[in-house]
């Protein structure tokens, strides 16, 4: 193919792939998903240009392609049934909401996997809290398992969302951009309190510096143009440094992205603290707390869940708290329970 042929497709998947951008911001897609999705829609492109040894649109390929790539993941590619099930959903954004065609997809499914999510025992749990450093990171952990908070939701709490008259936190635009109220834990009171004072001396520091501005999501700045600047606004857990990078999505014309606080993406400010130094410290700590097991930030969440269980709380509250939107998915909990087959005694015990 000559030079002039691969600019062309070069352009034309471009194009279709601004073209899902802009449908995933208006539809307010979370950043990570649209990332998702223009990932598994390129693989797909390029697969079918591989196949055919040209380049078609997706619309004159239809369910036929999609059916035959979705296999392809399953059976060649052998991948889990979520890495599936995240292609199919890509592929449905764009002939649905994109393409505005409807596919049927009958596909070689992948095996869902059955693993059971790892549980640390009350104390174990104790025990890894205590050797999380340094204390900001400490109290998040905390959060995922006094609250049941995913790791990004712990990232992204802002100072508005801790209620302590209420004796809870507003978890904003979680997994489905769904918002949900879990309990503050009494016992972290006292430090996030702390925290939040040591967060306004550096929010103070920030605006002599000529900072102080933090992401507001949508079209907030626009509403309220000052509201960047409120330290209400600012993230319970900020970065060490202030950063440039004002905006989280690269700039896509005509789509609907957010906003800076005072409409300059070269605005300096000041994001939430990265997550992948919580999962190190996670790590850290779990070897220095000499635990066994496979920890990672989620397990937290799910001894939440499972201790909550074993206490005698109603499946169904449980449910609201994690923020699922189906039961089945909070039924997991009941196979790691110590209500469940861990709490049955075994006939060796009776000899």
């Amino acid at each position: 193919m000559d030079a002039e042929s691969e600019s062309l497709i070069a352009v034309m998947q471009s194009k279709l792939i601004d073209q899902v951008r802009r449908i995933a911001r208006t539809l307010h897609v979370a950043k990570r998903t649209e990332e998702a999705y223009v990932g598994w829609i390129s693989r797909y492109l390029i697969h079918q240009r591989n196949q055919h040894g040209k380049w078609i649109h997706p619309l004159e390929l239809g369910s036929t392609a999609v059916n035959e790539f979705l296999s392809y993941l399953a059976v060649e590619r052998q991948v889990a049934a979520s890495t599936q099930n995240q292609a199919l959903s890509a592929l449905l954004f764009l002939y649905v909401k994109v393409l505005k065609s409807e596919i049927k997809i009958d596909a070689l499914r992948a095996k869902r996997s059955s693993k059971l999510p790892v549980v640390l025992s009350p104390a174990e749990v104790a025990k890894t809290l205590d050797a999380i450093e340094p204390r900001p990171k400490r109290i998040m952990c905390c959060l995922m398992y006094g609250a049941g908070l995913r790791l990004m939701e712990a990232c992204r709490l802002r100072i508005k969302d801790i209620d302590f008259d209420r004796k809870q936190i507003i978890v904003r635009e979680g997994k489905g951009n769904k918002d949900r109220a879990v309990p503050l834990p009494q016992r972290l009171v006292a430090d996030l309190k702390h925290q939040i004072e040591l967060v306004k001396k550096l929010h103070e520091q920030d605006l002599q510096a000529g900072a102080g501005w933090v992401w507001l999501p949508y079209a907030l700045a626009v509403k309220w143009p000052q509201a960047g600047k409120e330290l209400g606004w600012q993230y319970l857990f900020p970065a060490r440094n202030l950063s440039f990078d004002s905006h989280p999505r690269e700039s896509l014309e005509g789509a609907a992205e957010e906003h800076v606080g005072d409409g300059d993406r070269q605005q300096l400010r000041r994001h939430h603290i990265n997550e992948n130094s919580v999962q190190a410290a996670v790590k850290s700590a779990v070897t220095r707390a000499g635990i066994s097991k496979k920890v990672s930030c989620h397990t937290f969440r799910h001894s939440f869940a499972t201790h909550l269980l074993e206490s005698g709380k109603d499946i169904r509250t449980i449910q609201q708290l994690l923020g699922h939107s189906d039961v089945s998915t909070t039924m997991i909990y009941t196979h790691v329970s110590r209500n469940a087959a861990s709490g049955v005694e075994s006939p060796l015990d009776r000899l």
